[in-house]
């Protein structure tokens, strides 16, 4: 579009480069600005290093350039002196902002260094940001048209000055296209088995000006459909709905949420609509669809708890396991994944269980039950249901793939 606006993102820090951090923040600022019109152009990450600032500010051709990084109390954070060489200004003490820093290490029962209270020197050129979550504040800066935002690098601060301030002046300040999106959440199915399934109905999508993207994650396809609002956001609105409305006719049993939904919280809807509580028996995932289930508030409301029987002795005397039936068929079976599920849902009296037991490597395999063989069961009122599962990948991707196969097979129950 002529009216198209574009972003540089540029991550600093050493830490980045090296690998001790994950740069998390480029992902998330990028999937922010698409939501608003704004099209990420560039993803840069440098060092902490004067003359690679500087070049990296200078070569920006985009109308934003968003700077995460480089802006806490000790020597190595050099964002604020190079920008001030950028923009040829000087550092300026904020009394508002040193007195606010104070009060938060008071609070702390700390005293504040001279490095830290520094923190509320800030280019005379800038606007500042607020950072209602740290010490670092944020810089607004304009030259020739184009925007230079810098924030701290911190994600949960970095993520709330985003949202609260930076997004919406963005907004004010460009005028972006709006965008409709709308993010189908999927899991049952791989990335490409799925696109062949929904072929048809993907290539209806250009006539309505309506575009797919396909953004998998372990065990999840999220499907975003968007289109340009062209004046008539409510006519975008209505077309991207309709093509849902189809999706959700097309492949029922695969969807299980939208947006930022997670399968563990529809999951938990589900069990609480009904009145209905949950156990678990878990072994190769040590406890990780606990994690999950426990990680969504009021979870107490349906979870009741669960076993962690790793160890073939836990199997037979917390959850009832035969030894022979152990001897017989091995932890990774059929038999004794069902009957894991009746154990533990019969020991802790709840409505429904899941039990998982299984090869997550990286050794254990055998040529009959690889790395990556799951067995998974879910035992409910209606009697107990299993599956056999390949997830091929490292340990922890082994855990999660069946973790969230467990979690959808007892979703799809609840749904039945």
């Amino acid at each position: 579009m002529s009216n198209e606006i574009t972003a540089t993102i540029l991550s600093i820090g050493d830490e980045l480069l090296i690998g001790q951090t994950v740069n998390t923040n480029a992902g998330w600022i990028g999937g922010q600005l698409s939501l608003i019109g704004i099209r990420p152009k560039r993803v840069l990450t440098i060092g902490d290093d004067r003359q690679e600032i500087m070049e990296a500010l200078q070569a920006a051709d985009t109308d934003v350039v968003l700077i995460t990084g480089g802006l806490g109390p000790t020597k190595d954070d050099i964002t604020k002196q190079v920008l001030c060489d950028f923009f040829g200004t000087t550092l300026v003490r904020h009394p508002h902002i040193e007195a606010r820093i104070a009060a938060f290490f008071e609070s702390l029962g700390r005293e504040p260094l001279e490095v830290n209270l520094a923190q509320a020197d800030l280019p005379e050129a800038c606007t500042v940001v607020p950072n209602d979550r740290g010490t670092a504040s944020g810089m607004w800066f304009l030259r020739d048209g184009r925007v230079f935002v810098s924030m701290p690098g911190v994600p949960y601060e970095m993520k709330a000055m985003m949202s609260a301030h930076v997004l919406p002046e963005l907004r004010r300040t460009f005028a972006p296209p709006t965008i409709v999106h709308r993010t189908i959440l999927t899991t049952g199915l791989g990335e490409s088995h799925l696109a062949q399934r929904i072929a048809a109905w993907e290539d209806s999508l250009a006539a309505d000006g309506i575009k797919l993207a396909y953004l998998p994650s372990p065990g999840l396809v999220k499907l975003r459909l968007s289109t340009y609002a062209n004046n008539d956001p409510v006519g975008a609105r209505d077309r991207v709905s309709l093509k849902a409305d189809q999706l959700y006719r097309l492949i029922p049993e695969l969807i299980f949420g939208e947006g930022e939904d997670r399968l563990e919280k529809a999951v938990g809807r589900l069990l609480k609509e009904r009145g209905q509580s949950l156990s678990l028996a878990e072994s190769c995932t040590g406890g990780y669809v606990s994690h999950l289930i426990t990680s969504v508030p009021g979870s107490s409301a349906y979870y009741t708890g669960g076993v962690v029987s790793y160890a073939n002795a836990v199997k037979m005397e917390e959850l009832g396991i035969p030894s022979d039936m152990l001897e017989l068929n091995g932890a990774v079976s059929q038999p004794v994944v069902e009957r894991m599920a009746l154990g533990v849902r019969e020991a802790l009296r709840t409505e429904w269980s899941i039990a998982l037991s299984g090869v997550a490597g990286p050794d254990g395999g055998t040529e009959e039950k690889p790395v990556g063989t799951v067995w998974i069961a879910v035992a409910g009122p209606g009697g107990v249901r299993s599956l056999k599962g390949f997830f091929p990948g490292t340990r922890d991707l082994v855990i999660q793939r069946s973790a969230l196969a467990a979690l959808n097979l007892l979703r799809r129950e609840l749904v039945d």
